[in-house]
């Protein structure tokens, strides 16, 4: 049922544009007007990491449902784990619009959104409704773009959100937020994980790292987080970068690219940051996911989790219970009798991809 409505509504959809097409997804959910997954998760496809047991390895990357307003119906999808956000401290309107654009013919979508949110006391009580939930919830914190003082606001972020979540995200890699890529760098990374390890019971805590970091300059992250008491890292948010090829009209529009055309980049970046971690953080993969075999190879490249945010929105619910079942295919072929079995196996050869 899940497979065939949104197959139905999907091209609807599209002849909209893609921000409004994402506003009536977020009310469709919100209304309970797309029906739940029936089918459970095989075991095979069970993870247990940040000291929560995730039904399968695929979760819904923050983007989506900035405000955590679709509530429950996410995790009723059969997604093992949904991250909410962007949030910022207070409501921002983002960028002009347009900002947001379909790369039909390459897979792709750019946005230059600008953390565009209702901030965080609406934030926090529709965080609420997701009590009870079996399903892992993340919370994904940005700041604003205008008086922001991170080392004050990724704590308070933090430590408002603290009892509702699984695990909290520290993004300091959108590029549509002036100035917030430069907080990857050493002193200003170490700072804010400084203010905000002293918050009590706060969760595991993760950083969101840009796929466009340098060699040295992932190095760093990864070893400042290490330092630090980070759990984590999601590798990575959009690109700055156009890769060659690209036959979209909207390919030169600026913004963050995600999507297929961002899937080697993303995973050889994967790959690297767990050699580099080398066991000691937890890594989620994202970025071009459209298949189990992709999934599989984010697995490989030294994820744990997988999060899917432009295949899900140009492809809806239904991609869901496909890419699971692709998932287990996948495995099965590759000699894995659990997910778990793959994580980092073929990271050595995937750092070398770029």
């Amino acid at each position: 049922m899940v497979s065939f409505l949104a197959s139905a509504a999907l091209p609807l959809l599209r002849m909209l544009s893609p921000e409004r097409a994402h506003a009536l997804a977020i009310k469709a959910l919100a209304g309970g007007l797309v029906p739940p997954a029936t089918k459970p998760d095989h075991p095979a496809l069970a993870i247990e990491v940040l000291g929560r047991r995730f039904s399968n390895p695929i979760g819904l990357a923050a983007g989506f449902d900035k405000n955590a307003a679709a509530g429950p119906a996410l995790l009723r999808l059969g997604f093992g784990f949904v991250e909410t956000g962007s949030v910022t401290p207070r409501p921002q309107f983002g960028n002009p619009k347009p900002r947001m654009f379909r790369l039909n013919e390459d897979q792709g979508v750019i946005n230059r959104l600008g953390f565009n949110n209702l901030g965080l006391d609406v934030y926090l009580k529709n965080l609420k409704r997701f009590a009870g939930r079996k399903v892992p919830l993340g919370a994904n914190v940005g700041i604003n773009k205008e008086g922001a003082d991170p080392v004050r606001d990724y704590p308070a972020m933090i430590h408002a959100v603290s009892q509702l979540v699984d695990y909290a995200v520290i993004n300091v890699s959108s590029p549509n937020t002036p100035g917030l890529r430069d907080l990857q760098s050493e002193a200003q990374l170490r700072s804010i994980l400084q203010a905000v390890a002293i918050i009590p019971n706060r969760p595991p805590i993760l950083v969101k790292i840009a796929p466009d970091l340098s060699r040295d300059g992932l190095a760093a992250v990864v070893e400042t987080c290490v330092e630090e008491g980070v759990q984590g890292l999601i590798v990575g948010n959009t690109t700055i970068s156009r890769p060659p090829g690209l036959k979209s009209p909207h390919a030169r529009e600026a913004g963050g690219l995600s999507g297929l055309p961002l899937q080697k980049l993303s995973t050889t970046m994967l790959a690297r940051a767990y050699l580099l971690a080398k066991g000691r953080l937890v890594l989620i993969g994202t970025g071009g996911v459209f298949t189990g075999q992709d999934a599989l190879m984010k697995l490989e490249a030294g994820a744990s989790l997988v999060q899917l945010y432009s295949s899900f929105a140009l492809h809806g619910p239904a991609l869901i219970p496909r890419i699971k079942a692709e998932l287990m295919i996948a495995m099965r072929s590759a000699g894995y009798d659990v997910a778990q079995a793959a994580i980092g196996k073929r990271a050595q050869e995937l750092s070398e991809s770029i």
